[in-house]
């Protein structure tokens, strides 16, 4: 059975930039974290250095996945100037506001600081065809793994960085958001501030012009 293209898009993301999800700054066990909601509604810089350290990782992984890594160390302080400028207009998505539930806002704004770099976000799909193949740098992913023992790697890894480039801002933005950062519909929507309707007919698009242009080894799984 062949794979989704969110594994694939993982895949190649993994084997150019080396990055791993970023753990949480937060300790276990003792008091509870305070939420993100309540760092941004203190409205100090020292506690919104803590929402920093929370997720700068992520952001910054993010954007160099995008950009390369030069222009995600901008990109990162960037977002979180702009986050702080308009912390009075953050609304957590429910009223419980889980610890990490700025994240998608964040992701919001850096994905439209990104818009305005498209060429560097060009460029860094021309280094993902140019990167070395498969397999080594994989860092035990297994996603890496899974696509490198399906197809000539360099050959994916062409293909992949085109099927990127070809797709549509939006749709580009949805997909990435949902392969690279494992979001879900609704912190999507949240991201983008768009309906889940949207977030849907959008993804559907991206994974089927991404299908066609991976091939049959990459059908979507039922």
């Amino acid at each position: 059975m062949g794979r989704e293209p969110k594994a694939a898009v993982r895949a190649i993301a993994g084997m150019h930039t080396g990055t791993q999800p970023a753990a949480s700054v937060d300790p276990p066990g003792g008091p509870e974290p305070p939420t993100d909601a309540e760092l941004i509604s203190a409205a100090s810089r020292e506690e919104f250095a803590l929402l920093f350290d929370r997720h700068a990782a992520k952001i910054h992984r993010y954007a160099a996945r995008r950009l390369g890594t030069a222009d995600a160390d901008d990109l990162l302080s960037q977002t979180f100037l702009i986050a702080y400028e308009r912390r009075h207009h953050y609304t957590p998505a429910d009223p419980g506001d889980a610890p990490d539930g700025a994240l998608p806002w964040l992701y919001g704004i850096a994905t439209n600081l990104i818009h305005r770099r498209r060429r560097s976000e060009l460029r860094q799909y021309r280094a993902y065809a140019r990167s070395e193949p498969a397999g080594r740098h994989t860092h035990d992913d297994p996603l890496a793994g899974e696509v490198a023992s399906r197809v000539d790697a360099e050959a994916a890894q062409r293909t992949l960085a085109r099927a990127l480039a070809r797709l549509r801002q939006p749709e580009r933005d949805v997909l990435l958001l949902y392969a690279w950062e494992d979001l879900g519909y609704a912190e999507i929507a949240a991201a983008l501030d768009i309906p889940i309707g949207t977030v849907r007919s959008r993804l559907h698009r991206a994974r089927k012009s991404v299908r066609a242009t991976l091939g049959p080894d990459f059908e979507e799984q039922p």
